[in-house]
């Protein structure tokens, strides 16, 4: 008898799962959108100084993505989706004006 009895006790003393597992992955999403809204902020802004061919489009893939997943900075990923469109307004504006994808500040 104890030896039954010492055989099942290993396995009634396994832990259950804890309930806080699933958690982590919706807050590491929440965590990559908020890092997607920023991201698509700062290359908004930096592309209306330079290289904005590649940067506007790259902030409005990304504010779009953090939009989607629903980031806590909705603000700031509905400014990277403004200024990547300002990007692309400015690019627009350089090409019909000087005929080339170049800032040029001489006469």
């Amino acid at each position: 008898m104890t030896l039954t009895a010492t055989a099942r006790r290993p396995e009634a003393a396994v832990p259950p799962l804890a309930p806080c597992e699933p958690a982590a992955p919706a807050r590491r999403s929440t965590r990559d959108a908020d890092g997607l809204a920023v991201a698509s902020f700062v290359l908004g802004l930096v592309g209306l100084l330079v290289m904005n061919v590649l940067l506007g489009p790259a902030a409005i893939v990304m504010a779009i993505l953090a939009l989607a997943r629903s980031t806590s900075r909705r603000g700031r990923a509905l400014l990277g989706l403004a200024l990547g469109v300002a990007d692309l307004v400015v690019l627009a504006l350089l090409v019909t004006g000087n005929g080339v994808v170049a800032w040029n500040f001489g006469g």
